[in-house]
Parts: C-alpha cells; structure tokens; sequence
C-alpha cells in the first residue's frame, strides 16, 4: 500500500489554514460572550482578515553580490564619514524592516554559484547548474516558470524588471528568459520582447546585433510592441499610460552597463530613477511585480574595488527607499523584499596590517571606479609610456595615495605610501605597460593572485587604499557565504529565520496564491 506523504511546507501551510479557520469559527461564540464593543469587534474582525492578505505591490530588490560585509562596510563608511570618523554605524533604508532572515546560495554544481543559477533559484523556487537559466540541470530541457511569469499570466499583475548592468544579463534574465546557458544573449533579448512584461529599464544588451543576419534586440521589442527609450529625455517624459516600455541607459559605461553610482554625472539617472519611473508606469488596480537588481555591486566586488561597492550600495538603499515610500502610500497592500543572489569577492572588513582598527574615512578620497580610472587615465599610460611617476601623480588626485617623494607627502596622513607599497605599485605599473590584462591562464600563478584578470595599475591601487582602510578580499569571484533577506510589509514575517534562497519563490507563491 502506498504511503501518503505530506511536503513540510504543505503541512504548515494546512495548519496555519486550519488554525485560521478555528479562530474564525470561534470569533462569533467570543464575541457574544464577552459582548464587545462595535470597535473592538472591528478591530478582531481586521485582524483575522489580515492573515488572508496577499499584497498587492511587490519589490523585489537583489544586490548582485551583496553579502552582509557589502551591507556593513557601507553603514559603517556612510557613519563614519557622517560623524568626522567617529565609529558610528548609519541605517539603511532596509536594515530596520521588522523582518531579517540568512539564505543559503549553493546551485546544483558548485558551493560558490553563479548569478544564472542563484536567480534561477529565487525566480523559480529550483536549483539549476551554473551559467544555467531557468532550465532543469544537466539534460536542460525543460524549462521552469518563473514567480513573474505566474503573476503575470495568473493573477494579471504588471511586471517590472531594470537592472544597473546589461538588461540581459543573467540576474534580470532570470526573470523573464529560459536558455541552457547565460551566454545566448541575442536569445535572451528576444526572450524579453516575448514576455509581454511592461517594464523593462537599464543597460545595453550584450549581443545586440545578433549574428547580424535578423532584426537587433531593440528591433525586435519594438516589433513586439515596446516603446523603446534610449536618451534620459525619453524617459523622463514617459507617463502612465505610456504601454509596454524598454529604456535602455543613455550613459553607458564598461561593459555597455549603466555607470557606478560613484561615477555618475549629476543629474544622471540612476537605480533610484527607474525605480521611481517604473513605479509611475506600472501602478494600477491590479497590482504590480518589481524586480530591481543592483547589478555592479557584484563587479566592484569581482575587482575588490570596496569604494565603487559601497557607494552601489548606498545607491541601492536609496532605490529601496522609494519603495518605502510608495509602501507607506499603500501599507496594506505592499511586501519589499531586499537580498542578494550571492556573495562576491569575499569581502572582508578588517586587514593584517590595520590590525584591530579601521580607517574607513580613506575611502572617501577614492573620486572614482577602477573601471573609470582605467579609461580615463590607463588607456593612455599605456599609449604613451607615461613614466611611474607622472601616472602617481593622478593616482593622488583620485585616491589620495602620495609618494613618500611628493612635495605634500607630510600632509598625506594615513594615505602616505611605504616603501613596500611603492614597490608593489611600480611592479604593477610595469606589468601594465608591458602586459596589460590577461586570462588567468596567460598568467602566472602569482600575477593572478595580485591581479585577477584586470588591469594590474588599477587592482594594485584598490586594494592598497582598501588596506589601507583596514578592508580585504579573499576572490575574484563568488564566495559560498550566505546571504541576507530583509522583508517590510504584507507577508514579510515570512520570510524570517534560516531557509534556501528556493524559498523566496515558495513564499512568494503560497502569498499570491499562484499555482
């Protein structure tokens, strides 16, 4: 005789349903007996109607590579700078939701995943290989639903997906994209304009041409009934009513992606603009799905670059904060969600050689990105065999570091570089003039170490303001660590306590309500 079994969620999810039912049925028997007031009666009556909600507006915010380090080190960089150094810890827009839980990461091949896999996870509830989206593992032929999908199709929410790197990149494909692997970027595109979703907003895609025999992805979603916006202008003067929209970044930066918060213009729309945007064009009676992922934490990370990371996080705190205002608009009807796909770069806050202390105050002399610098300044070292020197010279101006020969060298504080630092400096430089970047399997083991795959100038600057700062990295890539979830509004408290990041899309299901 077969067994039958019951899932863990479904029996929580019987008896919480069976609990409700109880206490409906009571609430007339107690009710007469203890003869409450009309108010009272009404408050009860509210209470037991809210274990039945399911919300109406939801934000899901994902910061690609935001472990806890990437969290604090940018409270503790924002308090400190605040408060003239003093060890003070400043709030984040999401840090005090009521609700606070750790997620585990790991995809179907790896401790240490990568974004296809880990947004799969969250998107479908599913675990997949690396570099797969949306697609079951190993024989990857059938495809997984994911939680826009179902809202869209099923309970006709609108739907929103923007993102600060490439609009099909893997964290936002997942989303709205099925492929065996991240790389079919055209497909992707093409993906997009299928989806029907009403919202889409952020960088350039990567294989926008295709194989250049059919239709560009801006063609194609045009085709498909997209306004497609590609000047701030554009944007900005899009209203409610507007119809299915793709605005792709007018500022474009490395990788075709929107630029570092740190880098930005002012005036330059960032995270927080298409936010705002999107909530203005996706509101409406039915209700709206908003997936915002802040992308390019995750590559300051991949380049320990701690500065550009913190001031994306900051960004996304600000992104987040209007939502919070749109939720206390709507308090009864609006979830948040902020989290992270996974950890990158091993981020850590403290260094060997600042022992117990930090001095994260000599980050607010980094002026710029690694990826800024480089274009800015590198190209052209490399061009004209500008001499150590020279080029030390604008390392100064956009990170404070100052030679022990520099005229101001007495004034340069704790940014003052020893001997061994200048060393470390001159080698890279060097490297960079003869080399360049290289694949890791063009390198040594040793090089790979100091550099990674980037530019060497530029990584032997990072991490020497970063240690310096009392901040370190152990990867170029992504780590195992857990990760946070913070949740505010209809349905947050479930979203407390220990789980696999699958559960964000269970929970996100049984509060919808979507099969």
């Amino acid at each position: 005789m077969k067994e039958n079994k019951i899932s863990r969620r479904s029996f929580l999810k019987f008896g919480a349903a069976a609990s409700a039912a109880g206490m409906m049925a009571a609430a007339p028997v107690a009710a007469s007996a203890a003869q409450p007031d009309a108010a009272a009666a009404e408050d009860e009556e509210n209470g037991l109607l809210d274990l039945f909600k399911k919300p109406k507006y939801i934000f899901l915010f994902i910061g690609d590579g935001m472990g806890t380090a990437q969290i604090q080190s940018a409270r503790f960089y924002k308090g400190t700078v605040d408060n003239n150094g003093a060890v003070t810890e400043a709030d984040l827009s999401f840090t005090g939701f009521p609700t606070v839980g750790s997620v585990t990461t790991y995809d179907s091949t790896s401790f240490c995943p990568d974004s296809a896999s880990t947004a799969t996870s969250i998107a479908t509830g599913h675990k997949t290989e690396s570099g797969v989206i949306n697609m079951c593992p190993w024989t990857r032929d059938v495809p997984y639903e994911t939680i826009a999908e179902k809202l869209h199709a099923q309970k006709g929410y609108k739907v929103g997906v923007i993102s600060s790197v490439n609009i099909d990149h893997a964290t936002p494909a997942a989303f709205y994209a099925h492929q065996k692997t991240r790389k079919n970027y055209y497909q992707i595109g093409v993906e997009l304009a299928n989806s029907g979703f009403e919202y889409f907003a952020g960088g350039e895609f990567q294989k926008v041409n295709g194989d250049g025999t059919g239709p560009n992805n801006h063609e194609v979603a045009a085709q498909a009934g997209y306004n497609v916006v590609t000047t701030q202008a554009g944007a900005a003067a899009l209203t409610a009513g507007a119809g299915k929209t793709l605005i792709i970044a007018e500022n474009l930066a490395d990788g075709k992606a929107m630029n570092y918060a740190m880098d930005a213009a002012a005036g330059e729309w960032q995270l927080t603009d298409y936010v705002k945007k999107g909530i203005e064009l996706l509101d409406n009676p039915k209700g709206f799905f908003l997936m915002t992922e802040s992308g390019k934490i995750d590559w300051a990370c991949h380049a320990n670059d701690a500065a550009a990371s913190i001031h994306d996080v900051l960004e996304m705190s600000n992104a987040v904060q209007a939502a919070v205002e749109f939720q206390n608009k709507h308090p009864n009807e609006t979830l948040i969600i902020v989290t992270a796909d996974h950890e990158t770069g091993g981020m850590a806050i403290g260094y060997k050689t600042t022992n117990y202390d930090t001095f994260l105050t000599n980050l607010a002399h980094q002026k710029m990105s690694y990826a800024k610098f480089d274009s800015t300044y590198v190209q052209n070292y490399i061009a004209n065999k500008t001499p150590f020197e020279a080029a030390m010279q604008d390392v100064k101006a956009n990170f404070g570091l100052t030679l022990p020969t520099d005229p101001d060298a007495a004034n340069a504080g704790k940014l003052l570089l020893t001997d061994y630092e200048v060393q470390n400096l001159r080698t890279a430089y060097e490297r960079t003039l003869k080399v360049g970047s290289a694949s890791q399997k063009d390198m040594s083991q040793q090089d790979y170490e100091l550099y990674g795959t980037y530019i060497p100038f530029s990584m032997a600057i990072c991490h020497t303001i970063n240690h310096k700062s009392g901040m370190d990295h152990t990867t170029y890539a992504h780590t195992g660590a857990m990760v946070n979830v913070y949740a505010n509004g209809v349905g947050a408290e479930k979203f407390g306590g220990v789980f696999d990041n699958t559960e964000i899309f269970h929970k996100l299901a049984d509060l919808t309500k979507v099969k």
